[in-house]
C-alpha cells in the first residue's frame, strides 16, 4: 500500500542567491533544492562561506532567492511583498539565535515569555498549556524565573518553548548549542526531538557533531552548492 509523503513545512527548488556589491557579484547559493518535512529535524552543515546564512535568511522570510522557488508554510516567497513576508514570518516562522539570552526579554519571567510569544504569533494559548510545555522541557519549576536567574541551557530550552508555542510551521535555530556545555546541549537537543510530535519542523544550522547525530535529515553545502543531502 502506498503511503502519503510527509507534509512539508518548507521547500526550496533550484534556488540561487546573488548579492551585488558595487561592480561585483557574489553567488551565495546555486541550484539548491531541499524539502523540509514537518515533525522532523533538518540540519544544515558546511564551512563558513558555504551559503548556510543565506539559506537561513530565505527560509526565515527575511530575503527572497534570486532564482528558483522557495516555499514556506505553503506560501511561495517570490509572490509575496515585503509586508506579506513579514506577516508570514510573524505567524509561521520562529528564529532562535546562537546566544541563549538574545532569544529572551530580560524583564519577563519564563511563563510571560511564552504568553508574549504566542500573542505575537496571533495565537491564544491557555496558561495551562503553557505550563505543560515548560514541564515537558523540564522547566516547570522555573516558570516564574527571569532569564538572568536561569542557566544558559535553561535559557535555550525556554527559547525552544517560546519558538514552538502557538504552532509555527518552522523553527530555525542558528548554532543552538554553540554557547552550551555538552550536557546542556544534550537537553536542548532532547527538547527539539520531543517537540517534533507537535508537527513543527526544526531547521538547525550547526558545526556541532552532537547536533548532526540527532538529526533526521541533513543538507551539506559547499561554496553555495549541495554536496550531500539525505
Amino acid at each position: 500500500m502506498a503511503t502519503n509523503p510527509a507534509p512539508l513545512a518548507a521547500q526550496v527548488d533550484a534556488i540561487g542567491k546573488t548579492y551585488f556589491a558595487y561592480d561585483e557579484q557574489v553567488q551565495a547559493l546555486q541550484d539548491v533544492s531541499k524539502d523540509f518535512p514537518a515533525a522532523a529535524i533538518t540540519t544544515i552543515v558546511g564551512p563558513s562561506g558555504s551559503g548556510k546564512s543565506s539559506l537561513l535568511r530565505i527560509l526565515a522570510c527575511l530575503d527572497r532567492p534570486t532564482t528558483g522557488s522557495a516555499v514556506v508554510a505553503q506560501h511561495d516567497l517570490a509572490h509575496l511583498s515585503p509586508r506579506r513576508r513579514r506577516a508570514l514570518r510573524r505567524t509561521s516562522v520562529a528564529y532562535m539565535f546562537q546566544d541563549p539570552i538574545h532569544n529572551l526579554l530580560e524583564y519577563l519571567p519564563a511563563i510571560e515569555q511564552l504568553d508574549l510569544a504566542a500573542r505575537l504569533r496571533g495565537r491564544v494559548v491557555p496558561r495551562e498549556r503553557q505550563l505543560e510545555l515548560l514541564e515537558t522541557l523540564g522547566m516547570g519549576h522555573r516558570h516564574d524565573h527571569l532569564p538572568v536567574e536561569l542557566s544558559g541551557g535553561e535559557q535555550q530550552r525556554l527559547a525552544v518553548a517560546c519558538a514552538v508555542v502557538g504552532g509555527p510551521a518552522l523553527v530555525i535555530a542558528d548554532e543552538p548549542t554553540a554557547e552550551l556545555d555538552s550536557r546542556s546541549a544534550e537537553l536542548v537537543l532532547d527538547a527539539f526531538a520531543n517537540l517534533r510530535s507537535t508537527g513543527v519542523a526544526f531547521l538547525l544550522a550547526s558545526h556541532d557533531p552532537q547536533v548532526v547525530d540527532r538529526t533526521d535529515h541533513l543538507l551539506r553545502l559547499e561554496r553555495g552548492q549541495v554536496s550531500e543531502s539525505w
